[in-house]
């Protein structure tokens, strides 16, 4: 979205990047571990601040009791958006572009970007073998969420993000203003320089004074 000052000079336009898990979903994980009745799938980044020691702990899990890429898949298949989300990113792409970014996989995450009308999403993917099990997980990027606010400042965007975890700290960093939703306490005791939102009308209040839109 361009806008023009009288004089023709370019307002920066600005794009939005949006953790997925916990700002706009509820967390795959955590569904998947209702599911199988397995606690140690209950960890989440907002529990473990390295995602390469969270991911080895999941994939050995997985491997342990047998869970394929299909049991996952299932679990996907019946989370709906956090009440409000659709509405909220509605409301946000009248106004900006909207990018997802995430540390979740390109292979269970579409039926949840369905619901959604498909937006950007910028996430990872896995290695499946034969016989359906998670062999492996492949990182598009290292720390892609800051790459990728970086890369979009680089070409001329102002910024704005929105996470929850420590997995998007860097994100926020990075981006000219960073916003936490719904953190845990503790993430927010340790990052006190990032406002908090706890519900998305106070959500949306911040996003609109930092990108210079209509509330």
């Amino acid at each position: 979205m361009i806008r023009v000052l009288a004089e023709d000079v370019m307002v920066q336009p600005v794009v939005t990047c949006l953790d997925m898990e916990g700002v706009l979903f509820p967390e795959i994980w955590l569904g998947l571990a209702e599911k199988v009745g397995l606690d140690e799938l209950r960890l989440t980044t907002r529990d473990i601040s390295d995602y390469d020691v969270l991911m080895k702990k999941r994939l050995q899990v997985l491997k342990t009791h047998g869970i394929s890429i299909r049991d996952i898949q299932e679990v996907v298949q019946g989370i709906a958006p956090l009440p409000g989300v659709p509405e909220f990113v509605d409301w946000l792409r009248n106004r900006c572009q909207v990018i997802i970014l995430s540390d979740t996989f390109y292979e269970f995450v579409r039926p949840l970007m369905k619901q959604l009308g498909f937006p950007t999403i910028f996430c990872h993917s896995l290695e499946i073998d034969s016989k359906g099990f998670i062999a492996n997980y492949c990182l598009r990027q290292k720390d892609q969420k800051r790459h990728a606010v970086l890369a979009l400042k680089n070409i001329g965007f102002r910024v704005l993000a929105g996470g929850d975890s420590y997995n998007d700290v860097s994100m926020l960093k990075e981006a000219d203003a960073g916003f936490f939703f719904c953190p845990p306490e503790s993430i927010a005791k340790e990052y006190p320089q990032f406002p908090i939102s706890r519900n998305y009308t106070e959500f949306q209040e911040y996003l609109a004074r930092a990108g210079g839109f209509e509330s």
